[in-house]
């Protein structure tokens, strides 16, 4: 055998095979890593074949502005009782399910018990799983574990439930001993992470201006893309939101702390502000220099979300219409250079789909989380498309983002 043979493990890393002794008495380990090799990063896919959502098996909140009606409610108390009321309407009986997932990203009272807590509230007794916060990308996080239980046998029916209270954020203290005059830390939980990321070192608004600046997105094309979303929702809205509700539940009566009194009603999105193209040419930007204005950007909101993920066989048995297949296919997730966060779904996109094995063009129906107008003007240009080939019905930007349920 010839010096310095290289051998490859499963990990991609090169490793120099010096002698037969050593081939004989390390099989499957070689000691010493070639240092003259470039080490390979393996490629991870993430595709589904056995994944399933059944059809209907979907249900959400209206989402209502901060500080608007659904801000004295405890998040997971309030998810629980639209799941309770889901359940009848969709002939889907708690006890089928085997595997719950939870995704929040403020903490409500009691939220330490997490996802256990939430199955028992909702019938689905029995079950643990885990409670996750990945910021805005917590609800797609939360379907790609569901999916991954599926798909490895663990489970034949998982719950997913998503829901905030971007209202009456906790404001929350860190004691520490070695502080001035022993007082602690303290922290807005909601205020303050909206305006100050620790590892990129600016606030949320400054991301899309990195990139707005970068990608040289302008006013104008932030005021169209704002523009065209608002028409899309009016789309939403035609024939008494019969979009809306085939999902929607609606009416939601709030109820005071007591659960007696009904304080209002929602039926529909609330905080949804009327726009057109002269008004938004009208604001100014947020920041003195930048593009981004109150216009072109999301507003926090209440609410909460749930999917149901399955087996191609419960699916068919949940589905209001069995003839209607809904098949998960992939899942990606990537990061961005520091402080450009509305680049990142551009490298998500591109893997999802290569796992998948589809393009772009493959692709009816394209939703996004838009808590910019950049983020996706950046999209399109990258993927080639027009702003109006996506986010038909419109999007976050224009009826708001509680966090964990956001699409």
């Amino acid at each position: 055998m010839s010096e310095n043979q290289r051998y490859e493990n499963r990990d991609g890393e090169f490793y120099e095979i010096r002698s037969e002794k050593e081939r004989r008495v390390f099989p499957c380990i070689i000691q010493r890593k070639c240092s003259q090799a470039k080490k390979r990063k393996p490629e991870v896919k993430m595709f589904f074949e056995k994944a399933f959502i059944p059809y209907d098996g979907y249900w959400s909140t209206p989402f209502c502005r901060w500080q608007g009606s659904f801000a004295h409610l405890h998040s997971m108390l309030f998810a629980a009782e639209i799941c309770k009321g889901a359940f009848p309407a969709r002939r889907i009986p708690p006890k089928i399910f085997d595997g719950i997932v939870l995704g929040m990203t403020i903490p409500q009272k009691s939220c330490f018990y997490g996802a256990p807590w939430m199955a028992g509230m909702v019938g689905a007794t029995g079950l643990t799983g885990p409670s996750i916060s990945q910021a805005c990308a917590t609800s797609a996080k939360c379907v790609n574990v569901a999916a991954e239980g599926i798909e490895m046998g663990d489970n034949e029916a998982v719950l997913v439930v998503t829901c905030d209270r971007t209202s009456n954020g906790p404001h929350i203290y860190y004691p520490n001993p070695l502080g001035v005059g022993g007082t602690g830390d303290n922290e807005d939980w909601v205020w303050d992470n909206f305006g100050y990321d620790p590892w990129a070192k600016n606030a949320m608004v400054e991301t899309a201006e990195n990139v707005a600046k970068e990608a040289g997105i302008s006013k104008k094309e932030q005021d169209e893309v704002a523009l065209i979303r608002y028409i899309q929702y009016q789309d939403a809205l035609k024939d008494n939101s019969a979009f809306l509700h085939r999902f929607m539940v609606v009416p939601v009566d709030v109820k005071d702390p007591s659960g007696r009194k009904v304080m209002a009603t929602v039926s529909g999105d609330e905080g949804v502000f009327p726009t057109s193209a002269d008004a938004l040419a009208r604001l100014r930007p947020v920041l003195e220099g930048g593009t981004v204005t109150y216009g072109t950007q999301t507003f926090p909101s209440d609410g909460n979300a749930s999917i149901v993920i399955t087996t191609q066989e419960k699916a068919r048995e949940l589905s209001r219409d069995p003839n209607i297949e809904i098949k998960i296919l992939s899942y990606a997730e990537a990061r961005a250079k520091k402080g450009y966060m509305a680049m990142s779904i551009v490298p998500a996109a591109r893997k999802a789909l290569s796992d998948a094995g589809i393009g772009i063009k493959d692709v009816k129906a394209i939703k996004t989380h838009t808590p910019f107008a950049v983020n996706d003007v950046y999209f399109c240009r990258e993927m080639g498309i027009k702003f109006e080939d996506m986010n038909n019905y419109g999007c976050s930007l224009i009826w708001g983002h509680p966090q964990g349920p956001t699409e």
